[in-house]
Formats: structure tokens, C-alpha cells, sequence
């Protein structure tokens, strides 16, 4: 049986802007290449407002990481989808990549993609939920419909779940799901809530996690980044 570790991130750079007021994409490259990461979610690439230009150009974020964005945003000026993409190894093999439109009172959305391995296929879904706890509740479980309408596969969902509270927050996502809080990673400055988090499905075993601390990060945005090593096997068993 083959076993694959890989390190998934997760880091919102709210549109490149940092505590000091500054826009700047470099700076947030930067982090995201500190993180050594094969996968890494993204949330808030892009500015709010139409036509939703990239704050985080694609080839500075490409060249500084060595990772791969993924076309979720093909046409037109933005680098992600609602705010979001997936940054990719170059050598991981994608073989879908999806959108999930999520209901709420404002825009939401969810990235998927679906990647072989050498343990197997392993699918990743990036979330930015909303800031009202029913309407997160209603996302999961939209996320878990989209996946259920798929073929089974080992699936980690990881991002900005936007909840304060100190456990729970994926209730929606049912038994088959275990959620993980790898630190505080709110405000950058002085974090005091878990909001960026990991949900990890069958046959996805949690190896460690953490948040990025070290300068810049506690500058460059208003979260810092967090991230999980995982190990991934083809027997699809339960975690450790």
C-alpha cells in the first residue's frame, strides 16, 4: 500500500493589503512560499468589486512558490472564484477541478479539485464561509452535496471558516468529517480566534498542523496563515 504526506495551507491575504496599510503581493508570496506547502488555499486573491481584478498576480505567486494556480477563473481579470483559488505542486497530477456556488445572504462560493497521488486520489476543497452561523451551516452542507453527487475519494476542506467558536463549525458536514483547528490565526497582530481550518474525510490522517508565526506574516494580512501535514494511504482508514 502506498503512503503519501503532503502539507496543506490554507491563508487568507485579504487582497494583499497588510496591517500597515500597504498593498503588497510580494509580501504575501513571500509567506506563502515559506510555507512549503503541495497545496494551498487561498481566499480573498481578488478585489470585491466588478470586474474583481487580481490583487495576487499569477506569475509573481507562480514564480515566488513554484506552485501551480488552477484555471477556476479562466476568463477575464481575477486570479480565483469568489475571492478564491487552489495553488497546486507543479508534479501533482489534476484531473477536475469544479466551482460550487454557496447559498447566503451575500456571493459565496467553494474551489474544488481533485488530484492523483501515488497513495491514490485525493480531493481538496478551499472554503471562505459566511460570517452568519446558519448560513455557514447551509454551505457545508451544500459542499457536502456537491461531493456527494462524486466519485468516493479521501477529501480535505480547508480555509477561512469564519467561526469563533472553540470547537465545532462543520456540524453540517456530518460524522464523516473530523474538523481541526491547527491555532489562533486572528487578527495577524494578536490572534485570539481559530478561524482558518481543516476538515479532513476518511482515509486522510492528521500528521501535525500549526500557524505561521514568523515575519512577515504578521504583517502581510490580517490572518496568519495555518497549515496541516496529512498522510494519505489507499486503505481509506480512520484517523489515528
Amino acid at each position: 500500500m502506498e503512503i503519501m504526506k503532503l502539507r496543506l495551507a490554507s491563508y487568507n491575504v485579504h487582497k494583499c493589503v497588510g496591517l500597515d496599510r500597504r498593498r503588497m503581493p510580494a509580501r504575501i508570496a513571500d509567506v506563502v512560499s515559506a510555507l512549503r506547502a503541495d497545496i494551498v488555499a487561498l481566499q480573498e486573491v481578488d478585489h470585491r468589486l466588478a470586474p474583481r481584478r487580481a490583487a495576487l498576480p499569477r506569475k509573481l505567486i507562480e514564480d515566488a512558490t513554484g506552485l501551480s494556480s488552477l484555471p477556476f477563473a479562466p476568463e477575464g481579470p481575477s486570479l480565483g472564484w469568489h475571492g478564491q483559488t487552489l495553488l497546486v505542486r507543479a508534479d501533482l497530477n489534476v484531473t477536475a477541478i469544479r466551482r460550487i456556488f454557496l447559498p447566503g445572504l451575500e456571493p459565496r462560493g467553494a474551489v474544488l479539485a481533485e488530484i492523483d497521488t501515488i497513495a491514490g486520489p485525493l480531493r481538496v476543497v478551499g472554503v471562505h464561509l459566511g460570517l452568519i452561523r446558519r448560513y455557514r451551516s447551509m454551505q457545508l452542507a451544500a459542499i457536502r452535496a456537491a461531493i456527494g453527487r462524486r466519485a468516493p475519494m479521501p477529501t480535505a476542506i480547508l480555509g477561512d471558516f469564519n467561526d469563533w467558536s472553540a470547537r465545532g463549525g462543520a456540524e453540517a458536514l456530518g460524522p464523516d468529517f473530523r474538523l481541526h483547528a491547527p491555532g489562533r490565526s486572528f487578527p495577524a497582530a494578536g490572534p485570539l480566534g481559530a478561524l482558518d481550518r481543516v476538515a479532513l474525510g476518511h482515509g486522510l490522517h492528521l500528521h501535525d498542523a500549526g500557524v505561521h508565526r514568523a515575519a512577515p506574516a504578521r504583517i502581510a494580512s490580517d490572518h496568519l496563515p495555518v497549515w496541516t501535514d496529512i498522510r494519505l494511504d489507499g486503505a481509506g482508514a480512520q484517523d489515528d
